[in-house]
């Protein structure tokens, strides 16, 4: 991006600022949807700012501009932020102001108290905070119902109007109208007559859809009103296909126009509602006029868990999966030993493999393809001007995914494209150890995933190293590559793992400026044993691809270490090899070899 576009925005938007008498100005990363991709429609805080991350926030005052975003994205907001006027603000770090108190900061001597933020786009628990907040820095108030966006943006993407599809039932492993009366049953325990759903992922989950609307996640722009006898699909017509509208019909399901959902949450006839103020944007949530019941949603609780179906899809969808990452990593080093070969060019070769399997419909999210440095920029993104050359040396941390119509994948590999340093091979294997700890796991059911984060992290906090990001987060079923409620993470999250729960398991290890180490394989949650003192679990490695063996410092591993890294190569040899060449196999049952 153009820094002095970027420069020249910020001075449009103050100009209408001053117009309509606002101090400040908030733009988030979400959408009306609350989601952590969005269609490009909503991108409001990268065209204002420039920073292209999927977490941030931008606020720009009459004289300031700062960007909030996490440790992911340091490095990266740094170098698009610098010249346009913004400052970086790291979160979570000591001394970083909050967005508050920088606004009440900027504001002391303002003589305009008002401060904008798109209740369309904002959680109504995050407005509600902020309005608190403000009150408490000199009286500051929020004001919820301009855009700015609707004026300036003057070639801003449309809403998308792509085709919905039908995500068949072999495939969902239960019918829609079951999955509503399932909704419909929790919501009573939680005192609850109705949801208004507004999670894009939960409502193709729901009924059974997929979609094409946000870049590398199957789900359409829409929202989900149920009642206690009712469900309303609130979306553009033109997205539906007869095929589709006769199967909502069969199912139970109403369809009227995305733009009347505020008309139908006034309409709303039972006794209450429940509305998560973490999820639904704060214009609808104050366009309802019942009983509120504030409880977080029974869906995503629901979705995190596969049912037989779904874990046979994930199986299968990791074995094309494995199958492509193979042939990949059989080509690599003679490719790059061979010379022309960049961060980008290996993504555009792993994507064209992928998309040779069956049942293949894109990448799960785009690409990380990171090369020594580059490695340590924990979500980096080669462009064409930060594309560099492969060397047979050093590290290339390999980060990707796909969607399968059966299964959502997520793979990390870290791979020595030739001779690697000594402290590359401590560090990589310390966080192998990590990784095979937490796959080595049993626990009993309930552990929330904070009570199972430390192992994968005991041996390199010992060697002080850590890492900021969390270990593994939940994958869906041709769905969101990320997918909650549940997470393996250093900050408390209460929910609690249970068999058939989807998870990855990612450690890293990053070093700025010098290189980067993660491996990640996605795992099912499933039954260990049951005893005295109840269930417990375990996980069953769902990826299947060769871990380099060749950066490993052997004698760091324990030997129930090696035995299951040794156990997993048989296994993944097992099962990929009937499906490659001669030269493949070969290949992979030297990368398979015990050590």
């Amino acid at each position: 991006m153009n820094k002095e576009t970027i420069r020249q925005r910020i001075a449009d938007l103050r100009a209408l600022m001053q117009r309509e008498h606002l101090a400040a100005f908030i733009f988030p990363s979400t959408d009306p949807h609350n989601g952590e991709y969005i269609p490009d429609h909503w991108k409001g805080r990268e065209w204002i700012s420039g920073f292209n991350g999927s977490a941030g926030t931008a606020v720009v005052t009459m004289t300031g501009a700062a960007l909030w975003t996490d440790s992911r994205y340091f490095i990266a907001a740094a170098e698009q932020l610098a010249d346009t006027g913004f400052v970086l603000m790291k979160e979570r770090v000591a001394g970083t102001p909050t967005i508050s108190e920088w606004i009440g900061n900027e504001l002391s001597d303002s003589r305009t108290t008002e401060v904008g933020i798109d209740g369309m786009t904002n959680s109504a628990a995050s407005v509600e905070q902020l309005i608190t907040d403000l009150r408490q820095r000199g009286g500051l108030t929020v004001r919820t119902n301009f855009d700015p966006l609707a004026e300036l943006w003057t070639d801003r993407p449309p809403v998308p109007l792509n085709k919905v599809e039908i995500h068949p039932l072999e495939r969902a492993g239960e019918p829609a109208k079951d999955k509503l009366k399932r909704i419909r049953q929790a919501l009573r325990q939680q005192h609850a007559d109705g949801i208004l759903v507004s999670a894009l992922d939960d409502i193709a989950w729901t009924l059974n859809l997929r979609g094409s609307d946000v870049h590398c996640n199957p789900v359409f722009v829409s929202y989900l009103l149920i009642s206690s006898q009712h469900a309303t699909l609130y979306i553009n017509k033109e997205k539906l296909t007869a095929e589709v509208s006769s199967y909502l019909r069969s199912e139970g399901v109403d369809v009227d126009d995305y733009s009347n959902v505020r008309k139908g949450l006034k309409d709303y006839f039972e006794y209450n509602i429940l509305l998560d103020p973490n999820a639904i944007n704060y214009t609808l949530y104050n366009a309802v006029e019942r009983n509120i019941v504030r409880a977080a949603s029974p869906i995503p609780s629901m979705k995190c868990v596969k049912n037989d179906r779904e874990a046979a899809g994930f199986r299968n969808a990791m074995l094309r999966d494995g199958i492509a990452m193979t042939k990949f990593l059989a080509w690599l080093l003679p490719a790059v030993e061979s010379g022309g070969q960049t961060e980008m060019s290996v993504d555009s070769k792993l994507t064209s493999l992928r998309a040779e399997q069956p049942m293949y419909r894109g990448l799960s999210f785009d690409t990380i393809a990171a090369y020594e440095e580059h490695g340590a920029i924990v979500h980096y993104e080669a462009t064409p001007e930060t594309d560099v050359p492969l060397r047979p040396e050093g590290l290339l941390l390999l980060d990707s995914g796909a969607q399968y119509e059966d299964g959502t994948t997520d793979i990390t590999r870290t791979i020595a494209l030739g001779h690697v340093s000594e402290e590359q091979r401590r560090v990589y294997t310390l966080v192998l150890k990590g990784h095979i700890q937490l796959q080595l796991l049993k626990f009993p059911y309930g552990a929330s995933g904070t009570q199972l984060d430390a192992l994968a992290r005991k041996d390199m906090w010992r060697e002080g190293y850590n890492y900021m990001h969390g270990t593994g987060h939940g994958v869906g079923s041709y769905l969101n590559v990320h997918e909650g409620p549940h997470q393996i993470r250093q900050e408390y999250k209460p929910e609690p793992m249970r068999a058939g729960m989807t998870v990855t398991d990612e450690p890293g290890i990053y070093l700025a400026g010098r290189f980067g180490v993660r491996i990640e394989n996605t795992l099912l949650t499933v039954p260990y044993k049951e005893t005295e003192f109840g269930q417990f679990l375990q996980f069953e490695t769902l990826t299947l691809c060769p871990i380099d063996t060749t950066p490993i410092v052997r004698e760091m591993l324990t030997d129930e270490e090696t035995e299951w890294l040794n156990a997993y190569h048989r296994t993944v040899f097992e099962r990929i090899s009937p499906h490659l060449n001669d030269e493949e196999k070969a290949w992979l049952a030297t990368a398979c070899k015990e050590i």
